[in-house]
């Protein structure tokens, strides 16, 4: 190999080093772009799936109230199981499940 050969393949291996190093840079950048825009959506996205999930309970329900009210039993579990399953989060939310112990002065950090 010649001189000239060793300089070109030196210069196209530190061509394909800096693509390298450029593409794992914006593979970062992108990672750190949908991080954040993931977190940035996620209480639209939890507003929307609620009132989704929201909707379906009460068309499901209206469906029963109107077309089936004379039947008790169904009656009792449409009106039921939504509630039980919102009553679940909101008691979970509300108890405090473990008081952990206080630090007063005095001891180490």
């Amino acid at each position: 190999m010649s001189g000239v050969e060793l300089f070109l393949g030196g210069i196209a291996a530190l061509a394909v080093l800096s693509v390298v190093v450029k593409a794992r840079a914006g593979v970062k950048k992108a990672r750190a772009a949908a991080e954040l825009a993931r977190v940035g959506t996620s209480p639209v996205s939890l507003v929307g799936h609620v009132l989704i999930t929201a909707g379906l309970i009460v068309g499901a329900q209206w469906l029963v109230i109107t077309y089936a009210a004379s039947n008790t039993t169904l009656l009792l579990v449409v009106l039921a199981v939504p509630a039980l399953f919102a009553a679940y989060p909101v008691t979970k939310a509300l108890t405090v499940m473990q008081v952990g112990p206080t630090r007063s002065g005095g001891g180490r950090r």
